[in-house]
């Protein structure tokens, strides 16, 4: 591509230097050409005037005179004059010039006709001379021929056309160093940019490119190629986090599923039941911990289209199906939660509010009641989950959404795999709202979340029959997920 740049840089200033160039050293050229054959003529007109009178009436003085002027003429003009009479015949000549009496245009001149053509003289070489008639009293008397050389007009203009060529050059040249310096300035980003994606795809997840300050589709790309890679370390890292999480969190129930099986085989027939019990709970943990890692993975691959959504629906909904669950623990749920249309993915903020019931659940004393709220806030909706429990720690708090991470003392019977508030995480942020964690009034954990509103989004219609409709809300109500 620095290729190219520079010869599209050079293509174009060598077309100008030629198009401002040549016509600037052909009008020169020309100029010197008319200005040389003017000063001749006006010399011949000068002589001619002179001259008039000397051939009229062979005055022996005025010869002497001109003879002199001829000669200093010629000496420092570096020309040729010759004049002659009616008859042909030399009257004044510069030295070594009289041959020149006898050519084609003294033989015109002499019948009255001014030629002004190219004259090789001993002298002076090529030159450029102009022959006129001698008229007087209306006859003929004779012919005057001046030349000049052309060789110091013609080096005039060689000079012309090497200082234009030399000034040329150096103009090529100041534009080749710019274009350099220019197409290394817009090169240099895409080489590190190439050599960047190189050692991405090579597995080098730390690598980073400078962003230029110039210009700025390239500063962009620069930007979004650091993104895509912090973007592709931090899937990376979390995948990597999450496959030894999951293997360290598998091992244990899988362990003791061994050791149930192992007694098992060792007891035969004489089997206690209390094994087989535990076997089949360490059974029933792996299918629950593997269906919440199902549940996070999809939160964080999920890419469907959001929907408007009743949030205040999906509140009442939710309280109801934990409404029984937590009457068997002597805890209430109230829920204040008005009509409020969010963006979201349908079902999404169900397994939130599933997550965060059942973790309030287990640390919720009994007696107390958990809160639902839900209200406007700006151009976003805020909904909270409240809990009389224990509370968490600022440094508890810090690594609450980290996976597999638990509490431990705070939790009532030890269930749960510390995944259900990664879980409520990734699901909000998938919806482009946030989530945080802080000490609620009551003296347990407060859960606020901030959802975007619909602005407008239609609600989906729903074009089930209505027998479909109930039934799919019936069992809704009644479904009360494991706890994560």
């Amino acid at each position: 591509m620095r290729r190219r740049l520079l010869a599209s840089y050079l293509s174009i200033t060598l077309f100008v230097l030629i198009a401002l160039g040549l016509p600037l050293g052909v009008s020169y050229a020309n100029t010197e050409h008319r200005r040389l054959a003017n000063d001749v003529q006006q010399d011949a007109f000068a002589f001619a005037q002179r001259a008039g009178a000397l051939v009229d009436n062979d005055a022996t003085d005025a010869r002497a005179t001109l003879d002199t002027v001829v000669d200093e003429f010629s000496r420092d003009m570096d020309a040729t004059v010759v004049i002659t009479n009616a008859d042909g015949d030399v009257v004044v000549a510069s030295p070594g010039s009289r041959t020149a009496a006898s050519t084609p245009a003294m033989a015109l001149a002499q019948r009255g006709v001014e030629v002004t053509d190219t004259v090789e003289d001993r002298r002076v070489g090529s030159a450029l001379g102009v022959a006129l008639p001698l008229v007087v009293g209306g006859q003929i008397k004779g012919a005057v021929l001046v030349a000049r050389a052309k060789a110091p007009t013609e080096h005039r203009i060689q000079n012309n056309w090497l200082l234009l060529g030399a000034l040329g050059g150096v103009i090529a040249l100041v534009v080749l160093l710019v274009s350099t310096l220019l197409a290394r300035s817009f090169t240099k980003p895409l080489v590190d940019l190439d050599r960047g994606a190189a050692r991405l795809g090579e597995g080098d997840l730390a690598v980073r490119v400078e962003v230029p300050g110039d210009p700025p589709e390239l500063a962009g790309l620069a930007r979004s190629f650091n993104a895509t890679a912090e973007r592709l370390e931090a899937l990376v890292r979390s995948q990597q986090s999450f496959v030894a999480d999951a293997s360290h969190q598998l091992r244990t129930p899988l362990a003791a599923l061994r050791l149930r099986l192992e007694n098992l085989e060792a007891d035969g027939i004489d089997s206690r039941p209390e094994d087989i019990e535990r076997a089949l709970a360490e059974v029933q943990r792996l299918s629950q911990l593997v269906d919440s890692l199902l549940v996070l993975t999809r939160a964080e691959a999920a890419r469907r289209m959001p929907e408007s959504i009743d949030l205040g629906a999906v509140v009442a909904d939710r309280r109801d199906a934990w409404f029984a669950f937590a009457a068997e623990r002597e805890v209430d749920i109230v829920a204040d939660a008005p009509p409020i249309q969010v963006r979201s993915v349908p079902g999404r903020l169900e397994q939130v509010l599933d997550n965060l019931l059942s973790n309030a659940l287990d640390v919720a004393p009994t007696g107390s009641a958990l809160h639902i709220d839900a209200r406007r806030d700006g151009d976003d909706a805020r909904l909270e989950v409240r809990d009389s429990g224990p509370g968490m720690t600022p440094e508890q708090r810090a690594r609450a959404f980290d996976r597999f991470w638990r509490a431990g003392a705070a939790r009532r019977d030890g269930g749960g795999f510390g995944l259900g508030l990664a879980i409520v995480r990734e699901l909000v942020n998938a919806d482009g709202g946030t989530v945080a964690l802080d000490d609620a009034d009551e003296g347990g954990l407060r859960v606020a979340i901030t959802l975007p509103l619909a602005n407008g989004m239609v609600p989906p219609r729903d074009d089930r029959p209505r027998d479909d409709r109930a039934r799919d809300d019936r069992l809704r109500g009644e479904r009360v997920p494991a706890r994560v």
